[in-house]
């Protein structure tokens, strides 16, 4: 385990998870986890291994109990973890998280969502056998929730799985606040978003265009028709929306430090709002 200061650490989310969430995610463990080997496992990953025993010296329900009181006392302490880098309240809020069943009416896990939701997080329910993972909510102006859950039933509609993990890769690093990693990410689900729109509607035509722009002007082209060119969603000239959204996603894509959370966030949006539409 590697601990260093929040400070140093510029790419981190700064909303911490407050103690009711904490309180809930320990109880909804305590709850959901059936052998000791499972609570040793997820110690040995938060880095406590040294400080609960893996014997069944404690009962199952009380080593969560000392976990819990470890991390309300340190939360704020960064760990490395599988997902990245995390704090340790994170990285115990994700364990709870891989933990919940959706549809599961449940009091311990309705009080842990509502915690989530008044910290500013959702679970994210995976498709395709990923398992359930904690994003950032958005914001309800344009009923963004709404929209990027409508995006992924029509992906998994569609079979186009490799566009959605491009799509759960972008918001888990908007998530995480790697706001040069979330915009690469965008700009890779869109790319390949309409290169499987090409290749479901004409599989033949999308492998002769051998470019990913050589599919997108397929896609307007008189036999497809996809993309207007009446409302200029592609024109022959470039001077199109579909080609200015291209070239705004690639700019300060992959160079850290040359994105913030704002410009990245207005990305993630109008992404969600575009791939729906």
């Amino acid at each position: 385990m590697i601990l260093r200061s929040r400070s140093s650490l510029e790419t981190m989310r700064a909303k911490p998870f407050t103690r009711p969430t904490i309180i809930a995610a320990n109880e909804l463990l305590a709850h959901r986890i059936g052998t000791h080997a499972e609570i040793n496992r997820i110690m040995l990953r938060l880095g406590l291994e040294q400080e609960i025993a893996a014997d069944t010296s404690l009962t199952i329900e009380r080593k969560c109990d000392v976990a819990g009181r470890i991390i309300l006392e340190r939360g704020a302490a960064i760990i490395e973890t599988i997902d990245g880098t995390l704090t340790l309240a994170e990285a115990f809020v994700r364990e709870a998280v891989g933990l919940c069943r959706q549809g599961a009416e449940e009091f311990l896990q309705d009080r842990f969502e509502r915690g989530l939701a008044r910290d500013g997080y959702v679970i994210s329910w995976g498709e395709w056998g990923v398992p359930p993972n904690l994003r950032a909510a958005l914001p309800q102006e344009i009923d963004l929730p709404a929209t990027d859950d409508e995006v992924r039933v029509l992906l998994k509609h569609f079979g186009f799985a490799i566009a959605a993990g491009h799509l759960d890769q972008a918001i888990q690093t908007h998530t995480r606040g790697e706001w040069a990693a979330a915009n690469a990410q965008l700009r890779t689900f869109m790319e390949g978003l309409f290169d499987d729109i090409a290749r479901h509607i004409d599989v033949a035509a999308a492998e002769r265009a051998q470019s990913a722009e050589n599919r997108r002007a397929l896609l307007a082209s008189d036999q497809i028709g996809f993309l207007s060119v009446r409302r200029r969603e592609w024109t022959s000239d470039g001077k199109n929306f579909i080609n200015g959204l291209m070239k705004m996603l690639h700019t300060e894509g992959s160079h850290p430090g040359l994105s913030d959370e704002d410009h990245c966030t207005f990305r993630l949006h109008l992404v969600l709002v575009t791939a729906s539409t």
